[in-house]
């Protein structure tokens, strides 16, 4: 297989909403990797997730929604290279930090004794609070009860304070119930911490053992922390101030503090746990709380030079994202009107955006967007330069939207369902566009639809979604002539061209799972034909069916009984030339 360049590497992502009062998790647990120069469909129906996983790349997810855990990699040579020039104030705030870490390096001699204060104090409060399981079921029992009153309340808003008094009324009993209810789980929950610290406190002999051996680990820990700082570790700490410089040296001063005060936080509780700060491995989770690390390559009297790492699912600072949204990662999404500003002409709105990524002027910046409206078949675009969008097509403002996402060359152009809004004619114009401007200005393509047709025409690689899981990943020959989820079965199975005369078109049955839940097993469990029991006890992994091809199905377990695909979808390929009349 040709070795390629992985662009962005997806690894365990889990992005969750806040959702009255409860949590929902729309992506659980994606890893995948996209490469260089490729395109690649994300599908799946209604509601899989694709749009949600595509939104964190550009840190776009609404207010309520977050990254729970899992990281977004994004390597792009020009914008992990940093360069920060020194002079004498920066070299002497160099040494300011060195000394600053030398003092801290001393918490690391009694890192080993800290760490069994913190065991000993771990274990006191075990015995004064509840345990795990009773943390759980409280927390799940309260979710419940607030998302209960949560429904409640929003119902009672749609009532009619005329006509339907009586259910108002009820509506109203029915929160001053659950207020009760919250109330007393609240309160249990106290009642019950406050008895076993009472209980524990009641325990002299256990008093009078837990102080005596804090005393000791004190007594310890202070006469570790006196040893002197070794100079290895003193020589490391200049490194350390160098990176942390190297990273924090782009920003305003207001921010540079700020984030200064949070890493060097950091820094100090990672000496004190005793980590080792010469791992990158460690460096880069230690900076990851307060900013990205910029590892250190070479330096000179001048300058310092280093490379980050950016992990797109933990920006923090606008600074770093205006480089990476619109410039680096472009959206084109489904309808342009919702994209495009209608008091605002189309050349001013491509050129402003040229404006802001791009060192240049008005007059260029002009000259680029009429350039830009040629290129994806705008005609006579320097009359058409001042127009209005309500005076373009909805085809005509899909060219425009494509226009403005690729007028800073982005590495990563995101194409959320293009299409959808438009009729097949225009359709097909679009995506010969898309494809076409990818040969010239080699963006890779990330293409979110529900519709396999257009994965046909576009794709090199197809990712099926389903309840937040990538069920199936292979190439588009892979997945169309060769699918191995019962998922996909079903979804191509759907395809209108497979449908026979005085024959219902085939549809899937069911629903998807609810997301605010725990799903145990094959999330498609419930709504496949092909159900093995241990779909529904068992999460299955990811299998592989050959160098490209995986899939998520316990049906490619050895021991599994071997079943054969729907007969809708065996000689796929002769049945669509046919269809096609090809």
């Amino acid at each position: 297989m040709e070795e390629k360049k992985v662009l962005l590497s997806v690894q365990d992502l889990v992005v969750k909403f806040h959702v009255r009062g409860r949590v929902l998790t729309a992506i659980r647990g994606i890893s995948l990797d996209i490469y260089e120069n490729e395109s690649i469909a994300i599908v799946g129906e209604s509601g899989s997730g694709k749009s949600v996983f595509t939104k964190t790349f550009a840190n776009m997810l609404d207010s309520n929604g977050f990254v729970d855990q899992g990281k977004i990699i994004f390597s792009d040579d020009t914008l992990a290279d940093f360069k920060v020039t020194l002079g004498s104030a920066q070299h002497r705030m160099i040494a300011r930090l060195a000394e600053r870490l030398d003092s801290y390096s001393s918490l690391e001699n009694g890192a080993e004794v800290y760490k069994q204060m913190k065991c000993l104090e771990s274990e006191d409060k075990q015995r004064r609070t509840l345990t795990a399981d009773e943390e759980k079921e409280i927390e799940e029992k309260l979710a419940d009860l607030r998302y209960e009153r949560a429904e409640t309340f929003n119902l009672k808003q749609t009532f009619d304070p005329k006509k339907e008094k009586d259910k108002i009324h009820q509506a109203s009993a029915k929160l001053s119930q659950l207020d009760r209810r919250i109330k007393e789980v609240e309160s249990r929950e106290k009642a019950t911490i406050k008895q076993r610290t009472a209980d524990a406190k009641k325990n002299n002999y256990y008093q009078a053992d837990y102080a005596k051996k804090m005393d000791e680990l004190k007594k310890k820990y202070r006469e570790a922390c006196a040893a002197p700082v070794t100079q290895e570790r003193k020589e490391r700490n200049v490194q350390l101030a160098k990176e942390i410089y190297l990273s924090i040296g782009r920003y305003d001063f207001v921010t540079r503090q700020k984030i200064l005060r949070k890493l060097m936080s950091c820094m100090k509780e990672a000496m004190r746990q005793g980590l080792d700060l010469s791992s990158d491995e460690v460096r880069n989770d230690v900076f990851a709380p307060a900013i990205y690390r910029v590892k250190l390559l070479d330096e000179t009297p001048e300058r310092l030079h280093g490379k980050c790492v950016f992990d797109l699912a933990n920006i923090k600072y606008q600074k770093d994202l205006s480089q990476i949204r619109g410039k680096r990662i472009a959206t084109v999404f489904q309808d342009p009107m919702t994209s495009l500003n209608p008091i605002l002409t189309i050349g001013d709105q491509i050129s402003s955006i040229i404006l802001k990524h791009q060192q240049c002027s008005e007059t260029e910046a002009r000259i680029r967007a009429i350039e830009l409206m040629k290129k994806v078949g705008i005609p006579n675009a320097e009359n058409r330069y001042d127009d209005y969008p309500f005076q373009y097509s909805g085809g005509m403002r899909q060219r425009i939207v494509i226009a403005i996402a690729l007028s800073c060359q982005p590495k990563i152009l995101i194409c959320d369902e293009p299409t959808t809004a438009l009729d097949v004619t225009i359709q097909a114009q679009i995506l010969k566009l898309i494809k076409d401007l990818q040969k010239e200005f080699g963006y890779t393509i990330v293409f979110i639809t529900h519709d396999l047709g257009v994965v046909a025409n576009i794709a090199d690689r197809v990712a099926v979604l389903y309840a937040g899981q990538i069920v199936e990943l292979g190439t588009v020959e892979e997945v169309f002539y060769d699918p191995r989820h019962p998922y996909t079965w079903a979804m191509l199975s759907s395809l209108p061209q497979l449908a026979q005369r005085n024959t219902e078109l085939y549809s899937i049955t069911g629903t998807p799972p609810s997301l605010y839940n725990s799903i145990v097993g094959d999330p498609f469990a419930p709504r496949n034909p092909y159900c093995l029991k241990i779909d529904t006890l068992k999460d299955a992994p990811m299998f592989q069916v050959s160098e490209t091809h995986f899939a998520k199905t316990w049906l490619l377990d050895p021991r599994a009984p071997k079943i054969e695909k729907p007969e809708a979808i065996q000689n796929l390929h002769e049945k669509l030339l046919k269809a096609f009349n090809i």
